[in-house]
């Protein structure tokens, strides 16, 4: 993670916690539906004794700020703290606001999209928004864990805690929004920078590869490899493209051998020259 301060990073948080405090106010609350993380245990205070969860999550959030500190940096810090009182500003602001649907399923997508994305906005700017924010953070850097995954986990206990409270079908409900919304955070952090990783077999290596660099702008790589039924040697092309350049890649290297073999790849994330920094 980059430690420089940016205000940039500063306001894509605070629209990530307005985009996400919207959704739980307008979906989660509005239909009965909990949530994950201390946003859960918040809610799950509302509909037992009418508490804000603009202010009881607040207060959940500073001890574990104050447990984590000593693990961020002063720029993390600045951003966490960023998070969580956006959050508990929005959550105030958005109270009024409520959307109730007859068809449950509709409002726990609708729920997990929204909040999702707001959640995926916040990382995807160093933010986190709540302790439990931190615990993933720590996860993804120490085991490699995906934040979704260690929040999903997290919120799969609270969502157990919550059957204490809320009848099964909301449950289960929130169920779906939590993993709707975890989807969500995946693409906001990795899809949004996914590519293409492209291995390309051609007769004709040094022009197929310039063809790529001085068309494409793109760069290559050479590999060596070995033919199993010919037993020659030749030179595999690597390249990484993002998505939509994949039509005009497959285009040129037909164009200089249409002989050429090429298979794709998947890549979540791509940090380099010619991508977006994650």
């Amino acid at each position: 993670m980059n430690n420089s301060f940016k205000w940039s990073n500063i306001a894509g948080i605070i629209v990530g916690s307005a985009i996400l405090s919207f959704g739980m106010n307008y979906f989660n609350i509005a239909n009965g539906l909990a949530e994950g993380g201390i946003a859960g245990v918040s809610l799950l205070l509302k509909y037992v004794t009418g508490w804000s969860p603009a202010w009881t999550s607040l207060l959940m959030n500073i001890p574990l700020l104050f447990i984590g500190w000593k693990m961020l940096g002063k720029t993390s810090l600045i951003y966490t703290i960023t998070g969580m009182l956006s959050v508990s500003l929005f959550l105030w602001l958005f109270a009024e606001f409520a959307l109730p649907l007859e068809d449950s399923l509709l409002a726990s997508l609708y729920a997990g999209g929204v909040v999702g994305l707001g959640f995926g906005i916040v990382f995807r700017f160093e933010g986190m928004t709540e302790g439990t924010d931190i615990i993933a953070k720590l996860m993804q850097k120490h085991y490699g864990w995906s934040i979704a995954r260690t929040i999903f986990m997290l919120d799969f206990i609270i969502l157990l805690f919550s059957l204490l409270f809320l009848d099964l079908n909301r449950t289960m409900y929130t169920l779906v929004a939590l993993l709707v919304g975890a989807r969500v955070i995946d693409f906001m952090l990795e899809g949004s920078n996914g590519a293409k990783a492209a291995f390309i077999i051609t007769n004709r290596p040094q022009e197929t590869a310039s063809a790529i660099m001085n068309e494409m702008s793109r760069g290559i790589t050479y590999l060596e490899g070995k033919g199993g039924y010919s037993g020659k040697q030749r030179e595999v092309i690597y390249c990484i493209v993002s998505r939509k350049e994949t039509i005009r890649l497959k285009k040129l290297v037909t164009r200089e051998d249409p002989l050429a073999f090429v298979t794709f790849s998947d890549v979540k994330e791509v940090i380099g020259n010619g991508f977006p920094n994650g």
